[in-house]
């Protein structure tokens, strides 16, 4: 009950969120936390920590801007072709990947990734550098104008409660029950029956048409899609984001994205702040270390919270709900069982 009143709050916050902020980097922020939710689907209830998902979130971008900009294909069918082309090369790489288990998977993704990176910086309708510019937002159904960011935002709000929404039955499907206990003990997963690799496999592909749903939905707010997510760093972001949120939690990589993209773009703002507060002209140039800023993050989080913010806050109300058991109590526990 107390999971349903915190999701219907959040729906209800999200609902009347674009008129106190500014509605495309609402929409920024939910585009991140699906990714970043696509991304924990694989690490925190898998077990697979893949160091290429900016391959699918780029991906996606390009080929949805491509179809968008030049061929003038509908947005949904976009969006869609997007999704497919990161859930084709999910399949590929996850196929390529999943042969080998801990860091050599890793170093297989990240490898690979940067064999996307380099195709889209020599393919022509990437436009290398430059990257796909003008990309429209065309309508919705042919009937929705996505033109005004208030409408667009509560599609893009529509598309990322659909994900999660996906997630979480995922997650708690027998589907998800195998691949929790693929993570915990993979050899007597095998044990029982379940072939892991094929598995394993299939949330590889699911995790990447998500993160491709990102990247495509991404494109479509922002009008432009660049070499940036593609880059390593990145798969490294969101790998940040499901950290300091807290990996392996349904609301952790959401609070995890929405920290990391506000300090990116809201950084120097706060910088300029404290400079003026305090008089320390230093705070003005924090604008320029956002790097520095989410690496300082990231040394902490993994120092001091390992679970991530979700995971402590989630360990210290299990603390604070287990009540002492007084003395006695333990004493007559223990004859009871000598009894027995």
């Amino acid at each position: 009950m107390n999971k349903k009143i915190a999701y219907t709050l959040a729906l209800v916050v999200a609902l009347v969120a674009p008129f106190v902020g500014y509605p495309v980097f609402l929409m920024k922020l939910l585009c991140f936390a699906l990714f970043a939710c696509a991304f924990n689907l694989l690490i925190g209830f898998t077990g697979l920590l893949s160091f290429g998902h900016a391959a699918f979130f780029g991906s996606a971008g390009y080929v949805t801007g491509y179809l968008l900009a030049s061929v003038g294909l509908p947005t949904e069918l976009g969006i869609l072709a997007g999704v497919a082309a990161s859930a084709v090369l999910g399949l590929v790489i996850g196929s390529l990947a999943i042969r080998r288990q801990g860091i050599y998977f890793s170093m297989i993704t990240l490898a690979l990734a940067q064999m996307v990176y380099f195709a889209a910086l020599r393919s022509p309708f990437t436009h290398g550098e430059d990257g796909l510019q003008g990309v429209p937002r065309g309508k919705l159904f042919g009937m929705i104008d996505l033109g005004n960011d208030l409408t667009l935002y509560y599609v893009v709000l529509a598309i990322a409660v659909a994900g999660f929404a996906l997630i979480v039955r995922t997650v708690h499907s027998p589907f998800g029950q195998v691949l929790k206990a693929i993570k915990e003990n993979e050899p007597r997963a095998i044990s029982l029956g379940y072939d892991a690799d094929k598995y394993k496999l299939l949330a590889f592909v699911l995790s990447a048409a998500l993160t491709g749903l990102a990247g495509a939905t991404k494109t479509l707010v922002l009008g432009f899609e660049t070499l940036t997510d593609v880059h390593w760093t990145m798969s490294g972001l969101v790998v940040l984001m499901t950290l300091v949120g807290g990996m392996g939690t349904m609301a952790g990589p959401i609070i995890g994205a929405f920290i990391i993209v506000a300090l990116e773009n809201k950084l120097g703002e706060l910088g300029n702040f404290l400079a003026e507060s305090t008089g320390i002209s230093w705070f003005s140039s924090l604008g320029e270390s956002v790097g520095m800023v989410t690496g300082l993050i990231f040394i902490v989080c993994v120092l001091l919270f390992r679970r991530g913010i979700v995971g402590e806050i989630g360990a210290l109300l299990e603390r604070m709900g287990r009540k002492p058991q007084a003395p006695g109590s333990r004493v007559a526990a223990t004859t009871d069982r000598e009894a027995a």
